[in-house]
């Protein structure tokens, strides 16, 4: 039987969650999905501050102490591997309407650590769904996420490994599980946020830290032109720093550039968790 952090300790996860949950019922909460690794979470403060930015923009009024706790002690049982926190509104009468005395639910779970999925290549697909930009989830890690459910299947079905969404306005916004970055002409650009793009803490990361790596970077609004002919990669907590293509045929690989800031991410999260990606298993460079 697996356990799960529940509202405050571990619990059975058989049975765990009302059935009047809103996050069940209207998908009315929020998550955040981190890489642990020696049972530290790289990145823990700016993940808490996220999860905790993200419950007050949508008034869900979760303790900060309270995800905090849950974190530590999903990191220290996990020890390499993901973890994951959830936050429901909590239980509710029947309707939208908010309840008038929430009572948030904290629900946090770990998987094993996938090595295998670090800095690996992905093809992408341009989904005909498109990332809202105007939607106050769309900048939050929202549990409504079923348009990026249905993109990714539909991307699969045509032969590669995740969507690509564009916004309304036809700007690329990123794919269904990660930020975008592409680097051209030696400038490495990345849609920012207001075109319906999530602040991702690996995005964080790549925007304070590329120009250690000599790479000019900046937000900007691109379109589909803008990534022929370029470099393109994913970045998100788990996969970290992934290759990508819009070449169905084909597989991306890292150019140097792209494998030294992969070395240096590398670098940055054993200084930080005492544990390196590639002792792990984890490969970085062309595969």
């Amino acid at each position: 039987m697996t356990d799960i952090w529940l509202n405050g300790a571990f619990a059975p996860c058989d049975g765990a969650i009302a059935a009047n949950d809103r996050g069940l019922l209207l998908a009315d909460g929020i998550f955040d999905t981190a890489l642990v690794l020696g049972g530290r979470v790289f990145r823990m403060e700016e993940h808490l501050e996220r999860l905790a930015a993200a419950a007050g923009h949508l008034e869900i009024p979760v303790a900060r102490q309270d995800l905090q706790a849950a974190i530590s002690a999903l990191a220290e049982r996990q020890v390499n591997g993901s973890i994951r926190l959830t936050v429901t509104r909590g239980p509710g009468p029947r309707g939208i309407a908010l309840p008038p005395d929430p009572r948030p639910t904290v629900l946090g779970s770990s998987a094993p650590l996938t090595p295998s999925a670090m800095f690996s290549a992905i093809r992408l697909d341009v989904s005909p769904i498109r990332r809202n930009e105007t939607s106050p989830t769309a900048r939050v890690k929202s549990l409504a996420y079923l348009d990026a459910v249905l993109a990714n299947h539909a991307a699969r079905l045509a032969g590669a490994d995740e969507a690509l969404f564009l916004n309304t306005q036809d700007r690329v916004a990123c794919s269904a599980l990660a930020n975008l970055f592409v680097l051209k002409d030696g400038e490495l650009s990345t849609p920012p946020l207001a075109d319906g793009v999530l602040d991702g803490i690996t995005r964080r990361w790549v925007l304070a830290h590329a120009g250690a790596f000599g790479l000019a970077v900046r937000e900007r609004s691109l379109g589909l032109a803008d990534l022929r002919g370029a470099t393109l990669f994913l970045t998100n907590s788990l996969r970290l720093l992934s290759p990508a293509t819009l070449d169905p045929s084909s597989i991306g690989q890292p150019d140097g550039q792209l494998t030294s800031l992969m070395t240096g991410l590398c670098e940055a999260i054993a200084a930080e968790c005492g544990a390196d990606p590639r002792t792990l298993g984890a490969e970085v460079g062309p595969q």
